[in-house]
């Protein structure tokens, strides 16, 4: 899940088998007969090859054409291919909620399209209401025909950095109704039987801030599900098109097959967990979350009844998202080195009433949804940690931390919108410390912009980027990983910014005795003042105003007292955990270096600490 391609690194895979059980001749070419009730493994193998290339250049195709920093830089996209019916069969790595929602989009668009679908139409949506995560997410979607026949669909869901609404970059953290989050597009066509239709793109680019970037990476879109289709259409022509389909439908059966298998191995039993929302951006109000996960042979069921009622701020996700947050929640837990197909995800059952926080209704604002998809993956975790804590870490920073900084570049011809999430710290796991600075599990793959070409359009200034300490947060026998201090500097007057953090009250939990985690948080130095805050409205700033992101580490795994005592003097001398620290919390007592800095272990007093158990009951 590290695929980067600015490095042109492999960036997805599909569902395969073992080729080595292959049989028999070379597949079919065009017109030779196919086999549409026994599928060769070979076949399966060879085709889901060519399914990750196709799917690889289609998301190297959107990185090289977009305008966009959050598309080419963060990497904020996902492009897959779906069966006819509307089944996800290969897709990038990506973001997880994205590929994780695509059915359900697709699902809405065959309903409201029924009978209608054309050879050359594109479909455009995004739509929460409509399957999809927030108004921000724009899908294309392509049908390809071939021989008069609908073969399987392509699909590509980019972050848009500007839709309009309340704000500019539209996600603001105080909306109130979906109304206020920017431009609202039910499924369409963009596309109608291969001709663009102009009248609804010029709509799209009247009712944006930045049309001319909102319109370029809506054109990179068309161009990669072109693309998809191009590439697709020449493996009809090369294999057959009823030979790809059967390889889709075995596909689907491995993953089910896989999956069960997995799920078989784990301990049956039903284990719940609580947590909670850290406000919804209108209101500071803890919001209480709750899940019971089931585990029966070789299904799971996760319920999450009980939960808080959605709220009239974008705090809200849709049942699509809880689902695809569930789903990456569960390949996670069970077997996370396995691509993911809709086929993995039958033995999969999500249960929610509606309107909850997880299961928003129309029209409650969506904008933030990823923070409570986060929340729901972070729930699961911890509910399995009770059955299976040697396969969990414990929990982890959770939220995106998104930033949002805009105004006018440097060179005064233009404005920006700059959209950032913020890496942070994971929590311990049985056999290692967590890891740090890493992006959260709802976000994928995505990065954070690079500094010189940040600094070098933007009048801002990037001061500091670097590991923040811990301290006592996250201890344990493997300690939780650390998280960021990013600082910014702002160079030029009329600058805004605004950001939704969670996990600002509530911290990781720890896990098997391990402390619990640290907090993220936001300060605003402006005016000689410093505002610290997690949630915070669009605001304008002045030169020499500075912001800094903070971002907490994961919760601790196993009694901090069980840690090796020279790796908490590795911590120490790497400033990662202070002397105080060391001493009280992991009883370890140090004894300083010539320069002052820490220079070897006490053995004798370390021995007292730890038989007295120093800070146990403080802690």
């Amino acid at each position: 899940m590290s695929a980067d391609h600015r490095g042109e690194r492999p960036h997805l895979r599909v569902l395969t088998g073992d080729a080595s059980r292959g049989r028999g001749s070379a597949p079919g070419r065009r017109g030779a007969p196919a086999p549409t009730d026994v599928i060769r493994q070979i076949d399966t193998d060879i085709l889901g090859g060519r399914l990750n290339a196709v799917i690889d250049e289609m998301a190297t195709v959107l990185v090289r054409t977009s305008l966009s920093p959050v598309i080419n830089e963060v990497l904020d996209f996902a492009c897959s291919v779906c069966d006819a019916e509307g089944r996800l069969i290969a897709q990038t790595n990506g973001i997880t909620i994205l590929t994780g929602t695509i059915s359900c989009q697709l699902a809405a668009i065959r309903r409201k399209f029924a009978g209608a679908i054309r050879s050359g139409d594109v479909f455009i949506s995004n739509d929460p209401y409509g399957g999809g995560t927030h108004i921000a997410d724009i899908t294309l979607v392509k049908p390809l025909f071939f021989e008069g026949e609908l073969v399987c669909f392509v699909t590509v869901t980019a972050h848009c950095n500007e839709l309009g609404g309340k704000v500019a970059g539209s996600l603001s953290p105080d909306a109130s109704d979906i109304f206020q989050e920017g431009l609202r597009i039910p499924a369409l066509r963009i596309v109608r039987e291969g001709i663009r239709q102009d009248d609804l793109i010029e709509m799209i680019a009247g009712n944006v801030r930045l049309p001319e970037m909102t319109v370029a990476d809506l054109s990179a879109q068309l161009a990669v599900v072109r693309l998809g289709d191009l590439r697709l259409r020449e493996l009809c022509e090369s294999y057959g098109a009823d030979r790809l389909k059967a390889s889709f439908a075995r596909a689907l059966d491995l993953g089910e097959a896989l999956s069960r298998a997995a799920i078989r191995l784990l301990p049956n039993g039903t284990y719940s967990a609580r947590d909670w929302i850290d406000g919804d951006g209108n209101d500071d109000e803890r919001l209480p979350i709750q899940v019971r996960v089931t585990i029966s042979g070789d299904a799971v069921r996760a319920d999450f009844t009980g939960s808080a009622p959605q709220r009239a701020a974008p705090i809200n996700c849709t049942r699509a998202v809880l689902e695809a947050a569930a789903k990456t929640a569960l390949l996670a837990v069970v077997r996370p080195e396995t691509p993911a197909n809709d086929g993995w995800f039958r033995p999969l059952t999500v249960i929610a009433p509606e309107g909850t926080v997880f299961t928003a209704t129309d029209a409650a604002p969506t904008g933030w949804c990823y923070e409570t998809a986060a929340q729901a993956i972070d729930l699961v975790w911890k509910a399995l940690a009770q059955g299976m804590p040697e396969r969990v870490s414990a929990g982890n920073y959770t939220s995106l931390c998104v930033t949002y900084l805009g105004g006018r570049k440097a060179d005064g011809a233009s404005d920006f919108v700059l959209v950032e999430p913020h890496v942070g710290g994971w929590g311990g796991l049985s056999g290692a410390d967590g890891a740090s600075a890493l992006i959260a599990p709802a976000d994928g793959d995505t990065f954070s912009h690079s500094v010189e070409l940040f600094e070098a359009e933007h009048p801002i200034r990037i001061t500091r980027y670097g590991l923040a300490p811990g301290g006592a947060a996250g201890a344990g026998r493997h300690r939780g990983g650390l998280g960021i201090l990013r600082e910014y500097e702002i160079l030029a007057d009329g600058i805004f910014f605004y950001s939704s953090f969670g996990r600002s009250r509530t911290e990781p939990w720890g896990l098997e005795g391990g402390e619990p985690g640290g907090l993220n948080h936001v300060e605003v130095e402006s005016g000689g003042t410093v505002e610290r805050g997690a949630r915070i409205p669009f605001r304008r700033l002045r030169a020499g105003d500075r912001v800094r992101v903070v971002t907490g580490s994961g919760g601790g795994y196993g009694d901090p007292l069980g840690r090796s005592p020279a790796a908490v003097l590795e911590d120490v001398r790497n400033g990662y955990v202070d002397l105080d620290t060391a001493r009280d919390v992991y009883g370890v007592a140090l004894i300083p270096g010539r320069d002052g800095r820490p220079g070897a272990i006490d053995a004798e007093a370390t021995a007292v600490l730890r038989k007295r158990g120093v800070g146990r009951w403080d802690r």
